[in-house]
C-alpha cells in the first residue's frame, strides 16, 4: 500500500499541523484559525489551500464565511499505511522483550 505523497507533504509543514489540531476540536473559518494560531488571515488562506488540494480538509460556504473540517479519508489511509509499520515494530519489540527476560533469567541464576 502507498501513501498519498501529498497527504504527507501537506501534514509536514508545523503550521499545517497546528490547523489539524485545531480542526480535531470541531470546524472553524480562516479567520477563528488566523486568531488561534496569531497568523495573518492570508496566511492561514494559504495553508488551508494546500490542505484542501491535499484533501485533508474541505470547505462549507455559509453565506461569505468558509468553515473548513477535517476529510476522515485521508487519516484512514494514513492509518492502513501505519498498520503495516506497527504489526512490524510489535513483532521486534515482542522479540526484543522476550531477550530482555531470557536475560534477565540468566542474572537471577548467577
Amino acid at each position: 500500500m502507498t501513501m498519498d505523497i501529498n497527504v504527507m507533504s501537506a501534514l509536514a509543514e508545523p503550521t499545517r499541523m497546528q490547523i489539524v489540531e485545531l480542526l480535531r476540536e470541531c470546524p472553524l473559518t480562516v479567520g477563528e484559525i488566523a486568531e488561534r494560531l496569531q497568523l495573518r488571515q492570508p496566511q492561514a488562506s494559504k495553508h488551508l489551500r494546500v490542505l484542501s488540494e491535499a484533501g485533508i480538509v474541505e470547505a462549507e460556504v455559509d453565506a461569505n464565511r468558509r468553515i473548513y473540517r477535517l476529510r476522515p479519508d485521508p487519516f484512514r489511509e494514513l492509518d492502513k499505511w501505519l498498520a503495516n509499520y506497527r504489526v512490524i515494530w510489535e513483532q521486534r519489540f515482542d522479540r526484543l522483550d522476550d531477550y530482555l527476560q531470557k536475560l534477565q533469567g540468566k542474572d537471577t541464576k548467577k
